[in-house]
């Protein structure tokens, strides 16, 4: 495309006026369940120390510390729980780096939502609902869930909890993964590549799936299962192969967290990448006392991909990375 059509939006009216109606259907949803809608920061003071995240740094005139575009709302959020907000959902721009592809832009929308005293089933319950009036599915549509075990057991014949390291490199040399790159991996590696390029793809292909009970590993910020502590109350939902949603049980010990934010430094640093300095504030706030509450992010780009058969991100937003 020549220099003077540069300008244009890589998505059609049409498209954006779809955009328009589907941000109001999810207002909407939230307003008739009572949520609070909120706006924090895109500015904020920590990138977060998640191996697999790039954050934007920031310089900003007459600022003497680098300042970061979030990945993610959550922290902003978490704090406002701890303050007694209540139920409380943002529809929000966030930002990541290395991540260019038909499925990624760099900027792009997350709609991210709370629910004091909601359990993991009762969130996907409701993750579900809008999943299916955002794609336009209608309500008898097929939902499937599995636990993450069951997910490797019937795509793979494997069970991800159980098995070596050694089987599951192999495994994952056997389905792609340069042997090379291999190598150098860890367990958790190997099961990310074998979720991400065999198993995801095949999830959802007649409506939406739920996959639950990621392996502790895993974590991230949601609990342990206090019935099996190998495993998190975390979930991921896929539909037609793509993934749409991350949610968990939200952990709500201080102390806990802080371990796994240092086990997240440390992998960064043998990695050789930069290791973040942990977010004091939002380690305060769970300190401070969080509610029993579930949490989940879903990206409405791609919900938009499937609502209208789109191959690329670019074409249900005005702007990409290259023209904004």
């Amino acid at each position: 495309m020549s220099a003077t059509q540069d300008w244009r939006p890589t998505a059609s009216l049409e498209a954006l006026r779809l955009r328009a109606a589907a941000l109001a259907t999810a207002r909407g949803f939230f307003e008739q369940r009572r949520l609070l809608e909120v706006d924090t920061p895109q500015l904020v003071r920590h990138a977060v120390t998640d191996r697999h995240i790039d954050c934007a740094r920031v310089a900003l005139p007459g600022h003497a510390v680098p300042l970061f575009l979030h990945s993610s709302p959550e922290y902003a959020m978490k704090r406002l729980l701890a303050a007694g907000s209540g139920d409380i959902y943002q529809i929000a721009h966030v930002f990541r780096g290395n991540e260019r592809s038909r499925w990624h832009n760099a900027e792009f929308t997350l709609i991210e939502w709370y629910r004091c005293d909601f359990t993991m089933r009762e969130l996907m319950a409701e993750v579900a609902e809008l999943a299916l009036a955002l794609i336009g599915l209608p309500a008898g549509t097929p939902i499937e869930y599995l636990s993450y075990a069951q997910a490797f057991g019937r795509e793979l014949r494997v069970d991800p909890l159980t098995a070596s390291d050694a089987g599951l490199r192999d495994l994952a040399i056997a389905h792609g993964l340069d042997p090379r790159v291999a190598e150098r991996c860890q367990r958790d590696e190997w099961l990310d590549w074998l979720m991400g390029t065999v198993i995801g793809p095949r999830l959802g292909t007649a409506g939406l799936c739920f996959v639950h009970h990621y392996p502790a590993s895993q974590a991230a910020l949601a609990r342990l299962d206090p019935a099996d502590p190998r495993v998190a109350l975390r979930f991921e939902l896929y539909c037609r192969g793509i993934e749409l949603a991350n949610g968990f049980e939200e952990l709500a010990d201080a102390a806990q967290q802080r371990a796994r934010f240092e086990a997240d430094r440390q992998q960064r640093i043998e990695a050789g990448l930069a290791a973040p300095a942990m977010d004091e504030a939002l380690l305060s706030a769970l300190a401070a006392g969080l509610p029993p509450v579930s949490g989940v992010a879903m990206g409405f780009d791609r919900l938009l991909m499937l609502r209208t058969g789109q191959a690329s991100i670019e074409e249900v937003m005005p702007f990409p990375l290259e023209r904004a």
